[in-house]
């Protein structure tokens, strides 16, 4: 260790690659979002300064009635998913709109969790109609403040969504949406690593 890292105790952690999570909002029969979570994992894999790891929602079995006593087959299904929320430093939410709003599976996910999500950033990524799904990711954004996590500004949003990639899973123009996923998870990776490393000098009292 040279000099100056021995004056920055948090050199090594500040620019190691944050952990993101990637969940999958949807869990309905047909669901177009694993189409879209590939598009997206395939530009994360382009970066050296994110490791993401996927949260599918169909792939848990989490009651939706809440108890602060879950019976042992609820807690062996948390212990699926909980490690990969709490070592998550950022948060990427796929969802598509539904009704207006986002699903139930992905409130039934967020609502068994409170810790998991404190002082990290989450950014979304939707598709729908016309909308392109923003409409869920208002409501989002309201839920994730009561929840002390952190919203990005900038979205990656895919109106007509199915229209829009081909059969092998590509975007048909694939500039727009790169440039936009670009944004999106640069903003994601200054807020990862920024609440990472002030979390490590002080942790978070909400």
């Amino acid at each position: 260790m040279n000099s100056m890292d021995s004056m920055n105790p948090m050199h090594s952690t500040t620019d190691e690659p944050i952990h993101v999570a990637l969940i999958i909002g949807s869990n309905r029969e047909g669901r177009f979002g694993p189409v879209v979570a590939d598009w997206l994992l395939s530009r994360i894999r382009e970066r050296d300064d994110i490791e993401a790891d996927v949260v599918d929602t169909a792939d848990l079995r989490l009651p939706t009635a809440l108890s602060y006593s879950p019976s042992a087959e609820v807690t062996a299904e948390l212990a699926k998913v909980r490690p990969k929320l709490a070592d998550a430093d950022a948060f990427v939410v796929l969802t598509p709109e539904y009704n207006h709003s986002f699903p139930a599976p992905l409130k039934n996910l967020i609502d068994w969790h409170y810790t998991e999500w404190q002082a990290k950033p989450v950014a979304f990524v939707s598709y729908g109609g016309l909308s392109g799904g923003l409409r869920a990711v208002e409501q989002l954004r309201q839920v994730f403040a009561e929840l002390h996590a952190v919203t990005v500004r900038d979205t990656v949003s895919f109106h007509n969504a199915g229209a829009h990639f081909d059969d092998e899973g590509r975007h048909k123009d694939s500039a727009t949406p790169n440039a936009a996923a670009k944004g999106m998870l640069d903003q994601l990776v200054w807020w990862g690593r920024t609440l990472r490393e002030a979390k490590e000098v002080r942790p978070y009292a909400g």
